[in-house]
């Protein structure tokens, strides 16, 4: 195993990061001073990237995307990731749950999603469901060759920016060892449908511009051939297509820690005191030293999951351990970043308070860290019985 790049995956790499420092930064603290796009941008940005082929490059080339490995995907993520949130995600990954639509749903929501036509959101998470996707209280009912759904989600990243919502809600209950649970099965809805309403969240401290919403549904009916997959598959597909996203979060952590790590040590270089760069003193020589160790190893732990996935090998116990330490890792990386930067890390002009804000949330999204924590516990002790 090695992960010497390709010619190809090193034209990616310079690719992506020039499309970041060109498209993405100069748009940064106009982002963080509205907490919204500017339309006129978004679709600015969404242009430039269909044209440079970055769009939808997680998607299979087959369906019109750019079809690139597990690997070379993550690479994107890593150098996407260096950018605010509401900038890069406008070079959109389509859901990779796109890719169980069949039929009819291909033609209205996959293919356009990859060309750029239209973008998706996805809904699991309700005021009382958060970790415990089997608790939720969204229903769909049969009601003839429909369904009708009701309930909350909340949390739900730029819903307001979507034109449709890959749904998650139960469809009635199934015997299991541990005593009956939750059937949920997946449905693609249109946020435009009669019954759907989206409103934007409270105000969050991390990713401004990139809004959480809130989506109600009352009485919102969804013909039968809207569900994806099969009724009460929810839990299959989730484990099919969604395990990726863990090493997304991996990947952008690192390449954020990355771009953090970079303006710290040349502050650490340049900024005097006592007549020395206060990088000599040990005091901070030695948070410096901590971060560039610990990002080394969230990327290996990254590039390894992502190795293993190409060759299909990849567990949920790689994901979570990328997940666990990339993000834990880029918390502390930013919160060094402030201490060394001092007083002058916590003022608005200076990007570094934002890392330090946006960083937080990384720990909680796809899975928080207790969860990952149980995940990689749990594959060690069921070998054993336990």
């Amino acid at each position: 195993m090695h992960f010497a790049l390709t010619d190809e995956q090193h034209m990616i790499v310079q690719t992506v990061r020039d499309f970041v420092t060109a498209e993405l930064y100069p748009h940064e603290d106009e982002v963080e001073r509205l907490d919204d796009v500017p339309p006129d941008l978004a679709r600015s940005i969404r242009q430039k990237a269909v044209a440079s082929g970055l769009y939808a490059a997680n998607m299979p080339a087959e369906l019109g995307g750019g079809g690139l490995d597990g690997l070379s995907m993550t690479l994107v993520e890593r150098e996407l990731g260096k950018a605010s949130f509401a900038l890069q995600m406008l070079v959109a990954r389509p859901g990779n749950i796109l890719q169980a639509c069949e039929g009819e749903q291909r033609e209205r929501y996959l293919l356009p999603a990859v060309r750029g036509e239209r973008h998706d959101c996805l809904a699991m998470t309700e005021p009382g469901a958060g970790s415990d996707i089997r608790s939720m209280s969204t229903t769909a009912v049969r009601s003839g060759t429909d369904y009708l759904i009701n309930g909350t989600k909340h949390f739900i990243s730029h819903a307001d920016a979507a034109d449709f919502v890959v749904l998650f809600a139960a469809t009635g209950t199934e015997d299991t060892p541990r005593g009956p649970k939750k059937r949920i099965t997946a449905f693609v809805v249109d946020l435009d449908a009669p019954g759907v309403t989206v409103r934007r969240g409270s105000a969050a401290v991390s990713h401004r511009g990139y809004h959480q919403c809130e989506i109600a549904f009352e009485d919102c009916r969804v013909p039968e051939a809207q569900r994806l997959g099969a009724e009460g598959a929810g839990f299959d597909l989730m484990s099919e297509w969604l395990g990726a996203s863990r090493l997304t979060v991996a990947a952008t952590s690192v390449g954020r820690a990355r771009r953090v790590l970079d303006m710290t040590t040349e502050w650490a270089a340049t900024r005097e005191q006592f007549q020395q760069p206060v990088g000599r003193f040990q005091g901070v020589g030695f948070q410096l030293a901590d971060s560039v160790t610990e990002l080394e190893a969230a990327e290996l732990l990254t590039l390894h999951a992502a190795w293993k996935l190409d060759n299909g090998g990849m567990t949920d116990r790689d994901a979570a351990m990328a997940k666990l330490y990339a993000s834990e890792a880029l918390g502390r990386i930013t919160d060094r970043a402030v201490q060394i930067y001092g007083g002058m890390g916590l003022l608005a002009e200076l990007p570094i308070e934002r890392f330090w804000r946006d960083a937080r949330v990384e720990r909680i999204w796809d899975g928080t860290s207790e969860i990952q924590r149980h995940i990689i516990a749990r594959s060690l002790l069921r070998p054993l019985g336990a």
